[in-house]
């Protein structure tokens, strides 16, 4: 089960809110029509039990999200070769 860096989420609200204050904080987007609407993205670990969403860490969050924490993701499987 491979190791995240980052910061980790109960509910798509938390995650959402994250994502505001990065964006908040780096100003993006800077127009509506702007081809980055979002500073960072949230994931979903709906095979992790109990599910939830998390952010995978990058230094320019530390400003605004603290220090990061390590948690497990389940990976999705993998297809069979043909």
């Amino acid at each position: 089960m491979p190791s995240i860096k980052g910061y980790k989420y109960t509910t798509e609200s938390s995650a959402k809110s994250a994502q505001k204050q990065c964006n908040d904080y780096y100003g993006i987007p800077v127009s509506p029509d702007d081809v980055t609407q979002n500073w960072i993205e949230y994931n979903f670990a709906n095979l992790n039990e109990p599910s939830f969403w998390y952010i995978v860490y990058n230094e320019s969050l530390n400003v605004v999200l603290g220090e990061p924490i390590e948690f497990d993701v389940v990976p999705p499987p993998t297809p069979p070769l043909e």
